[in-house]
Order: structure tokens, then C-alpha cells, then sequence
């Protein structure tokens, strides 16, 4: 009968130890969040940091802002020889440095700093897995101004020319050519020109990416800070990407010989990379994406005895996607406060325009019809410098 008792009350407590489990086994999966899903949830802004590297080496770094509602986005290039002191190094180098001796979340925490924003998605890919995507999607559409055939190092690089599908052994000629005449500028060129047919390539082939499986064969060749399913959360809503008014933007900065080694410094110690960025994304969210409908016409006047300080300003202006129609000096050379001047009634954008530059005296033109424009006068702004700008801000 003892032996008997036993054997109940034990099969009694085991299932209570199993009844505890399955318990303890909800209780942790009720728990658990969807960190991606609350973070599309909470941010308007989708913010992703994409890197392609070969090796140690980084063939490119774009920032990813994409605002789902209006399906309009910018990419941020970063060039691999951004300078600064950066702290995680200890000393003045490159940016790519960063990434080879600290790793990838060093890189891109350095990355926040000069764009000063939290960038919440990482996404890496090796060039191998970049070529195996790119023949997932179909090829990705490229237009080479002339046909390519150099041999460099003894590796034969040949491409087409005209508006071309690259496979994905071609697309990786397309970033790992060079010619003589080549300058960084049209180095950096290409390899945005790569990030903007990437994400149009997922915009145009969305619905059969988008499936189980495919989708499985895309996200294994890639790296990702999120899993699989938080990394199909944010193609789904990259994939509705107007890639035809994408806005690329870059590091404005100016080049110097520092050890042997050519780097680029961030125009104002980094703080115009910070307003550019800030301006763009503030754009993107604004009016449903109205406000960079179309790329906006800039006058810029130097009412200052200031030389240079017209010029010095457009290059400012440029960088932050304004097309600055002329550089010239005002009627007068004492103006005391810098005015903008709306000629086309668009308070949004005039403010958004002025907020650049912190001024906040803005004057509104009379509106003239289409009628009673000339064609050398399409101006959308005028900015009257005065003795109150200091060549960056309006203090």
C-alpha cells in the first residue's frame, strides 16, 4: 500500500512540474515583443544602415531614411575615407577603419555621431552575397554612359553602355572598375548608383520577393541586427519605394593629406551633415512628402562687403538638394538682418528653407502669374545675406 501511495503522489508532482513548465513556456512567449514592429509602430521614419563590404574593405555605406506614406526616401552616402577624430580609435583616420579594427556596431555607432541620428536597422552584405542577390532580383538596371573595356591588375573589366540590366558578376565589374580619368566623385557615383537600382530592383520584383521562400533565399545572404521575420517587416515596407525620386546625398566636405593618406572632412566639424540631414528628413515627413515634390530654385544675394560669402552659401545650399540659379551681390552692401524672400507663396518651404540657415525674417513676394514670368526670372527664393550670417548660420 506505502509503495502504492508513492507512486501517486509522484506522478502527482511530476505533473505538476509539467503543468509549471507549460506555464512558465506561455508566460515567456506572452512576454515577448516585436521589437521591428514597434519600432515601424513608433517612427515614422524607417532608418537603415546599409553596408557592402569585400573582405575588410568597404566598397559602400549608404543611410537609408524612407517614409512609407508618401513612399519617398533619401540615401545618405558615407565615404569610406570620412575624417575625424573618432574616439573608438583614439586617433584622426578614416571612417572605414572604424569598421575594419572596431566591427560593425562600433562603425555604425560612429556613423550616428556624424549624422546625429539613432539608426535602429543594420544590414550588411559581402559583395559575393550583393552578386547572388542581385541575379535573386533579376538584375539590377544601371545606365553606363560609355561602353568599359580596361584591364586593371590583370583582371579584364567589360560593360556595356546605354540603360543596362547588370547580373550579378557584372555589377560587381561595375564597382570594382577604374579608370585613369575617374575622380573620387565619380567613384562615389557608381556605388550610389548601385544602392538606388538595389532598392529599386526590391520595389519592381516586391511581389515574388515577398513569398516564403524566395524571401528565405534573400535574407540568408544577408546580415542583419534583426531576424528574419523583423527583416521581412522592413522590406514589406521598403518594398513600396518610389526609387525614381529617391534624393541622394553625401558627405560635403573638403580633402586633405593627413600621413600619406587623402581624407575627407566634414564642412563646419560635421554640422552640416547633421542640418542636411535633418532638413531631409523633416522634408520627407512634411505635407505627405508635397514639400519635395520637385527640386526648388534658390538666388542668393551677398548684402555684406563679405567677399565670397554668396559663393560659400550656394555650396551649402547644394549639398542640402537646392539648385542655386546665381551667386551675386545685392543693390546694397550694409544690409544688417538676412531676409528670405518667397516668390512663389509657399510658406512651408520658405520656412523649411530659412530654418537651414536659421533665419526667421521671411518676406513674401507678390505672386505673379505664369503669364508675367520671364524665363530668366524663375526664381523660387531669394536669400538677401546680411551682416548677421556668419557663413553658416544667422546668429
Amino acid at each position: 500500500m506505502r509503495k502504492r501511495s508513492l507512486g501517486k503522489g509522484f506522478f502527482l508532482i511530476l505533473l505538476m512540474g509539467v503543468i509549471l513548465i507549460a506555464m512558465s513556456v506561455i508566460l515567456v512567449f506572452s512576454l515577448q515583443t516585436d521589437e521591428v514592429g514597434d519600432i515601424l509602430k513608433n517612427d515614422q521614419l524607417i532608418k537603415m544602415l546599409l553596408v557592402l563590404h569585400d573582405g575588410d574593405d568597404i566598397v559602400w555605406t549608404d543611410v537609408l531614411v524612407y517614409y512609407p506614406v508618401s513612399r519617398r526616401g533619401a540615401v545618405f552616402d558615407i565615404p569610406g575615407n570620412t575624417g575625424a577624430i573618432y574616439k573608438s580609435l583614439n586617433r584622426t583616420d578614416r571612417i572605414d577603419a572604424v569598421y575594419r579594427e572596431k566591427g560593425l556596431a562600433t562603425y555604425c555607432s560612429e556613423i550616428e555621431k556624424l549624422t546625429g541620428t539613432q539608426i535602429p536597422f543594420i544590414l550588411e552584405m559581402s559583395m559575393a552575397d550583393f552578386s547572388y542577390i542581385t541575379d535573386l532580383l533579376g538584375g539590377l538596371r544601371i545606365f553606363v554612359p560609355y561602353p568599359v573595356d580596361v584591364v586593371e591588375q590583370g583582371v579584364h573589366y567589360l560593360l556595356p553602355s546605354g540603360a543596362v540590366v547588370l547580373d550579378g558578376d557584372k555589377i560587381c565589374t561595375y564597382l570594382e572598375y577604374r579608370l585613369p580619368e575617374d575622380t573620387s566623385v565619380t567613384i562615389q557615383d557608381r556605388k550610389q548608383n548601385s544602392v538606388v537600382a538595389f532598392l529599386s530592383a526590391i520595389n519592381s520584383n516586391k511581389s515574388t520577393l515577398l513569398t516564403e521562400k524566395v524571401f528565405s533565399l534573400f535574407a540568408s545572404h544577408i546580415k542583419a541586427n534583426v531576424d528574419e521575420k523583423g527583416l521581412f517587416s522592413i522590406f514589406s515596407e521598403i518594398s513600396t519605394i518610389d526609387a525614381d525620386r529617391l534624393m541622394p546625398k553625401t558627405v560635403d566636405g573638403k580633402e586633405k593629406d593627413v600621413q600619406g593618406e587623402t581624407l575627407l572632412f566634414p564642412s563646419y566639424d560635421a554640422q552640416l551633415i547633421k542640418d542636411v540631414f535633418k532638413q531631409t528628413t523633416t522634408a520627407l515627413i512634411s505635407a505627405s512628402g508635397v514639400a519635395t515634390s520637385r527640386v526648388y530654385f534658390v538666388e542668393i544675394q551677398n548684402g555684406t562687403t563679405k567677399n565670397g560669402l554668396a559663393k560659400n552659401t550656394g555650396a551649402l545650399l547644394q549639398s542640402a538638394g537646392y539648385e542655386v540659379l546665381s551667386m551675386i551681390n545685392a543693390d546694397s552692401t550694409d544690409y544688417e538682418r538676412t531676409v528670405v524672400i518667397d516668390h512663389i507663396g509657399n510658406e512651408m518651404e520658405a520656412s523649411s528653407l530659412a530654418s537651414f540657415i536659421n533665419c526667421t525674417n521671411i518676406i513674401t513676394d507678390e505672386i505673379k502669374t505664369d503669364d508675367e514670368l520671364e524665363a530668366d526670372t524663375l526664381v523660387d527664393f531669394t536669400i538677401i545675406l546680411g551682416q548677421d550670417f556668419d557663413g553658416r548660420y544667422v546668429r
